[in-house]
């Protein structure tokens, strides 16, 4: 018996994307993505008689740059989940120099502590083998310097003393300040403060501070926040400091806190050596707004990493990279200490 004739199977032709739709999953999920799923065109593809072009292979990077690994404690579920000698021996293990730790009204490194104890926190630390890179606090928001409370302005400076003491206790020489703030946009119902009046404000609190930063040897750090509306540019942050008169004032550069609008490697060849300490923080302009969401694990945001680390090392800088996130992973916290100390690596160039 005899088939009858049959023309080939052919699969169905897929039915074509409107540009409506086109431009829907370009916009969520990029055109590139799409192309890599054939779902969008990309360059005309080459003739059979051309060669497909080799892969390029990975490049070792060009330079090695001498600065030191940190990460701020935040990035680690403490002490909810962990507790503080957990904290170093895990961030040891990954690999990195140091920690940066949080000052808070109570709990390990707190008012309530005593100078044993917080003595004890930094050979504890260092025995384990990693340096303390600096004290930070979130104590500078409610207690600012520039707030309208006089008895909070009062509390703010006090707190500030007691941290320089900590920080020389722990044998770290940073000290992050905050040196206040025109306007804090998650408290909407305070009253912001006139720019004059916040200079002037910030500039007497870190006055009352430099006699105590230069006996205990410790820098007081300003560091730049774009959400307070305040100090929003180098230059400004420049004439701030060097008004001080004093080298027991310098700059904590936050990378991260001024790239809704700026881009860090402009702001680095400016402050130049003023920059004492560094918060590395990764921020994705895709967002367009100024939220704890826009920062990133590191490499996964838009910050132009190569220009940043030449600007540093053109200073030049080599102390403390620290890395600064505020969402601990809820499950395998440890997942982020790792792969910020491997990004660094390969940042650094200590890794391919």
């Amino acid at each position: 018996m005899t088939l009858p004739n049959h023309a080939p199977l052919q699969s169905a032709p897929e039915p074509g994307l409107s540009r409506r739709e086109i431009l829907g999953y370009s916009a969520a999920f990029g055109s590139a993505f799409l192309a890599a799923q054939g779902l969008l065109a990309e360059e005309p593809s080459k003739g059979a008689d051309q060669p497909a072009e080799k892969p390029v292979p990975r490049a070792a990077p060009a330079k090695r740059y001498e600065m030191k690994k940190s990460i701020n404690l935040w990035a680690l579920p403490y002490p909810q989940k962990m507790t503080l000698k957990e904290c170093f021996e895990l961030c040891k293990d990954a690999g990195f120099d140091g920690v940066e730790v949080n000052y808070a009204l109570e709990g390990d490194l707190s008012p309530e502590t005593s100078e044993a104890q917080i003595k004890a926190i930094g050979q504890m630390a260092r025995k384990i083998g990693i340096e303390i890179s600096g004290v930070c606090s979130f104590l500078f928001w409610p207690y600012a310097f520039t707030h309208e409370n006089p008895e909070r302005r009062e509390k703010g400076v006090d707190l500030a003393g007691r941290m320089i003491r900590a920080a020389r206790l722990l044998e770290t020489e940073n000290l992050l300040v905050v040196p206040g703030s025109v306007y804090a946009p998650w408290i909407p119902d305070e009253p912001p403060v006139p720019h004059d009046v916040a200079l002037a404000r910030a500039t007497a609190a870190v006055k009352k501070l430099i006699p105590a930063a230069a006996k205990q040897k410790v820098y007081l750090n300003m560091e730049n926040i774009f959400a307070n509306g305040f100090l929003h540019s180098p230059q400004e942050m420049n004439a701030f400091v060097d008004s001080l008169e004093s080298e027991w004032v310098k700059i904590h550069f936050d990378t991260g806190n001024i790239m809704q609008y700026h881009f860090p490697e402009h702001w680095i060849p400016q402050l130049g050596k003023r920059i004492q300490n560094i918060h590395l923080k990764e921020y994705s302009k895709k967002l367009h707004e100024f939220n704890l969401n826009a920062f990133r694990l590191l490499l996964d945001g838009t910050t132009d990493w190569p220009a940043v680390l030449a600007a540093l090392d053109a200073v030049p800088y080599r102390g403390y990279l620290t890395f600064e996130y505020f969402n601990p992973f809820p499950h395998f916290h440890e997942a982020i200490v790792y792969h910020t100390s491997d990004a660094l690596d390969r940042m650094l160039g200590r890794k391919r």
